[in-house]
């Protein structure tokens, strides 16, 4: 898996095979919005599952992915009175 939350490099997110043909990846990463694809057999690929895209400048599509930050959790520049 590759995407902007690891500057698309392919190789330092490595997905794991769980067998049957899934494959996953968990990753920590902090709230925003991040753009990502998958590299299967060395082709880039959507994501199947994928909800939300984007157009890329290569003509095809990257997944939109948006992490929330946890409930309860506290928006920098926001305050609760």
């Amino acid at each position: 898996i590759a995407g902007t939350f690891n500057d698309w490099h392919c190789s330092t997110t490595p997905m794991v095979s769980l067998g049957e043909g899934r494959w996953a990846k968990e990753l920590l990463l902090p709230p925003g919005t991040y753009e990502y694809r998958l590299v299967v057999d060395d082709e880039w690929v959507g994501d199947p599952k994928a909800n939300e895209t984007v157009a890329n400048p290569f003509g095809s599509h990257n997944v939109l992915l948006r992490v929330q930050p946890p409930a309860g959790a506290k928006m920098a520049g926001t305050s609760h009175k």
